[in-house]
């Protein structure tokens, strides 16, 4: 079977595949010469180096730093940002993105989850200052193991989404990516394929969010491929019994769905109209004044991380709603106990009895109030909050030796 592997990837502004169709990647229309005098207009001898340019009969390559008399430049155009977007959220993450969001951020992650699904808590933890102070409890009541719970698994939840997507576009005709020139089937077809790879992902990241809420007071030493295990006995209906409680996989696929297809959208989006204000305004500073060469490097490198920041940071605040009524679908039924959120000492049993999403809704509603969905967001703000000082630290080391370099 022939791949079907893209040039490039850029989210929903791909811009590979279809470069050679016409002309010179569509930008231009594809022309014919037929006569001598269209091939003395554009043919040349190669230009000379430096300052090498496309020039016509007649003209004369300038010396370099020397700027030309051609036609001044309108602005940034759509090609100039919609190529440079770097890659989806998803699939394009730098090394710093990497490590701050399933490394640095995890012990966030874990207290939001819990305190998520934790319908018992009467502290909601909405401020920054009494998940800090729970945090402190766990760590001196558990040890720093209670905090960091579940982390090989978040990777595999990871691993299992890229290959399944992978797979899935590979022998199926849904494309992985967007081409530039885009039309709603294309859309409906690749947000089709992330649907479907998030289904194949639901019982791994089910088994993924038990492993990060279960307490470490009545937790066995499992082994990193534990969550393979139970995703996989969660399907074939083997492996950790279960109660009667337990919500069917086919139950859990839409609200599964919905979320990570949001999510995906709305990250997307928001990355690319961030990126695009960036490089708009870099590009009004360069004509206003001359740039350093660590400035210039700084300004080609540094916007794609705070539009990925930015993407990351809005799609995880609208969707925290979703997201709670999620984790609470799917781990009723599992037999987790987890963390006291209100005491930092105890543990706790997940006894919901959730008929499905809307149930869910309304029954947090009423018992627990609106900040009922929001439910450990002081955690999230935490988990930004170290995401932005790395970004700052980061860009100050790459300055400094950007400076020793140069």
């Amino acid at each position: 079977m022939h791949p079907r592997r893209p040039d490039g990837f850029d989210g929903l502004g791909y811009r590979g595949g279809a470069r050679d169709e016409q002309g010179f990647g569509g930008a231009f229309p594809a022309r014919s010469f037929s006569t001598g005098s269209d091939l003395g207009h554009w043919v040349t001898t190669p230009p000379d180096i430096p300052g090498s340019r496309n020039l016509h009969w007649g003209e004369k390559s300038p010396p370099y730093g020397v700027p030309t008399t051609s036609t001044p430049y309108e602005g940034p155009t759509e090609e100039a940002f919609s190529s440079g977007g770097g890659g989806s959220v998803q699939g394009q993450s730098s090394g710093e993105d990497l490590f701050t969001e399933n490394v640095l951020a995890h012990p966030c992650i874990v207290l939001r989850r819990q305190c998520q699904v934790n319908y018992h808590a009467q502290h909601y933890h909405l401020t920054p200052f009494t998940v800090i102070n729970i945090m402190y409890s766990f760590n001196k009541t558990q040890g720093p193991r209670a905090l960091w719970k579940g982390m090989g698994s978040t990777f595999i939840v990871q691993g299992v989404t890229l290959g399944a997507e992978g797979i899935i576009s590979e022998f199926t005709p849904l494309p992985r990516e967007v081409l530039h020139k885009w039309n709603p089937k294309q859309i409906g077809e690749h947000l089709l394929l992330k649907s479907l790879t998030y289904v194949v992902a639901m019982p791994f990241y089910s088994a993924s969010l038990i492993e990060t809420v279960q307490s470490e007071i009545i937790r066995d030493n499992t082994g990193i491929l534990e969550c393979v295990k139970e995703g996989i006995g969660r399907v074939i209906g083997m492996g950790v019994p279960h109660s009667k409680r337990l919500l069917p996989l086919l139950s859990l696929i839409f609200p599964t769905v919905l979320h990570g297809v949001l999510h995906y959208i709305i990250s997307s989006v928001i990355q690319k109209f961030v990126l695009l204000i960036l490089k708009r305004k870099t590009y009004n500073s360069h004509l206003a004044e001359s740039t350093s060469p660590v400035q210039s490097m700084l300004d080609a490198y540094f916007p794609e991380l705070i539009a990925n920041f930015a993407a990351s940071l809005c799609s995880d605040v609208i969707l925290y709603p979703l997201e709670t009524v999620l984790h609470r679908l799917h781990i009723q039924g599992t037999r987790t106990i987890i963390d006291n959120t209100d005491l930092g000492y105890e543990v706790l049993p997940i006894n919901t009895q959730y008929e499905g999403m809307r149930d869910c809704i309304n029954t947090i509603r009423q018992e627990e109030g609106v900040f009922g969905f929001y439910k450990g967001f002081g955690a999230l703000i935490i988990q930004y909050t170290l995401h932005a000082a790395v970004l700052q630290i980061t860009k100050i080391i790459y300055s400094t030796l950007l400076q020793n370099n140069i």
